[in-house]
């Protein structure tokens, strides 16, 4: 076990606390691990009514996987590179189809696998302090952690736009794009979540007390907008739409080109095959894309300009989207396709 994940019964709740706040809760294998552990123990305690989790230290639920680790993982040709994509996967699987109430409490930061042990859930509170965004695509990776299952579920196109573009989408407006279900003032979370504990109101009553009006929303004015332009295909087709739109379509359009062309191309093929896709279908799908990206160059420039060196320069390879191929992204990786038996 470790310490970056904690696990607590309190009344009829299992309480699941992610612990690196040092690290913004970034996940790591064990904690993955770990998680996807407590979770089957929990399915068979009738002690265990409903699984809350949320982050320690007040600024993030979880910004993601930790990228860096994967980086030198991938570039040391290790199998721990893989293998953590493996076992996150299995647990966005777990999560996805768990027999109780799984209630995340996304108060602060929510990046990438943050998204992904949330975003399958039933039950996703947002407060003005959450913080919601995919930017796989800026890194040379794709949203995955089931993001190519969950983001097509959003209303309209807001998740290819957030997927393509990796826009930071904040409080309210994360339940306007799909990606909460509730809101509630951060203030309030500490007593939601003893509430939820002790109450012997079924928990969608219990949410549903304590959710409120986030107030004025910036979102929901750009739906038709969003759904027209990000409609296509082709990213190439997108980007005509945005260059011929007003000033916040052609700043979509910047966005989107500094991206590597090879995330972009994956990703919204992934986004586009997961509309119809069983979650076990778009992990599969995702976990080829990844073990293939591990060969690739552009993952490993990202995250050096990003994350790294943060120069904030990346040279992509291809540089142009009509020069990518996504085509040995796509096939049966040497060790095999993810399994969930």
């Amino acid at each position: 076990m470790t310490d970056d994940i904690l696990f607590a019964k309190q009344g009829r709740i299992g309480l699941i606390t992610l612990n690196r706040p040092q690290a913004l809760n970034a996940l790591t294998r064990a904690m993955c691990v770990a998680l996807h552990r407590q979770l089957m123990d929990w399915a068979i305690d009738d002690d265990v009514q409903a699984v809350v989790i949320e982050g320690a230290g007040g600024k993030a639920f979880c910004a993601g996987g930790d990228v860096v680790a994967m980086h030198r993982d991938g570039q040391a040709g290790s199998p721990d590179f893989e293998g953590f994509f493996h076992d996150e996967y299995r647990m966005n699987q777990a999560i996805a189809h768990y027999p109780k109430p799984y209630i995340a409490l996304i108060d602060g930061i929510s990046m990438g696998g943050g998204v992904g042990i949330s975003v399958h859930a039933p039950y996703r509170v947002a407060t003005e302090k959450t913080l919601f965004a995919m930017p796989e695509t800026g890194i040379g990776l794709i949203p995955d952690v089931g993001g190519t299952h969950a983001l097509p579920r959003f209303p309209g196109e807001f998740g290819t736009w957030a997927g393509l573009t990796g826009a930071r989408v904040k409080g309210g407006d994360c339940v306007a794009i799909g990606y909460c279900t509730h809101y509630t003032p951060s203030a309030e979370i500490s007593v939601l979540k003893e509430r939820l504990a002790i109450s012997h109101e079924p928990f969608a009553d219990v949410l549903g007390t304590f959710h409120t009006d986030p107030g004025h929303l910036t979102l929901p004015a750009l739906r038709d907008g969003i759904d027209y332009l990000f409609s296509q295909n082709q990213v190439e087709d997108i980007l005509s739409l945005l260059d011929e739109g007003d000033d916040w379509a052609m700043e979509q359009a910047a966005i989107i080109r500094r991206m590597s062309p090879t995330s972009l191309k994956l990703t919204l093929y992934g986004l586009r095959a997961g509309e119809g896709a069983s979650i076990e279908q778009a992990l599969k799908l995702e976990y080829r894309m990844v073990n293939a990206i591990k060969q690739g160059y552009d993952f490993y420039e990202g995250v050096r300009a990003q994350l790294i060196d943060k120069d904030r320069s990346p040279k992509w390879s291809p540089a142009r989207l009509e020069d990518v191929d996504i085509a040995p992204y796509l096939v049966e990786p040497a060790g095999g396709d993810l399994r969930f038996d």
